[in-house]
């Protein structure tokens, strides 16, 4: 007798909850359960569309291509990169480090949503350069070609 009292109640209790959520105009149950229900649905048809729309905002958002180099000792410079993500960009710039006779002694890289590169690098025996400058419009120099490059196979 005690647990279908308990039962009677807690069934009270939920129908009541469900009531507080959505307001019915029927106080029947099967009212309440589908405009919960439907209420649901709604707020998931609105997450999905706010997902969407961060993803297309994403895929729209243009980063300015920013390469600083800074010396930290006589033999060691910090690169820091940052431009649209796409392409071999890390692959370019390794390409540029290795014309240039620098190597690379620590770095991170992310291509999230964008790409970004932090990397510390070394003075070569065979270097053919250690001016900053250099080292900034050579990784500029491959970034843009690489954009470049996609921008025609879009074209195409």
């Amino acid at each position: 007798m005690a647990t279908k009292l308990q039962r009677r109640t807690a069934s009270l209790r939920k129908l009541h909850l469900l009531q507080t959520l959505n307001k019915p105009k029927s106080v029947k149950r099967s009212c309440s359960i589908i405009n919960v229900l439907l209420h649901f649905y709604k707020l998931k048809v609105k997450l999905e569309e706010i997902q969407r729309e961060y993803q297309n905002l994403l895929k729209n958002m243009r980063i300015p291509q920013e390469v600083k180099v800074e010396k930290i000792n006589g033999e060691q410079f910090v690169l820091k990169v940052a431009c649209n993500k796409g392409g071999d960009k890390l692959v370019s710039i390794l390409e540029v480090f290795d014309e240039l006779g620098l190597n690379v002694v620590q770095a991170r890289v992310s291509c999230r949503h964008f790409f970004s590169m932090e990397a510390i690098i070394g003075v070569g025996q065979d270097q053919k350069t250690s001016d900053m400058k250099d080292i900034t419009d050579a990784v500029l120099k491959a970034i843009d070609e690489k954009q470049s490059g996609e921008q025609e196979m879009l074209v195409t």
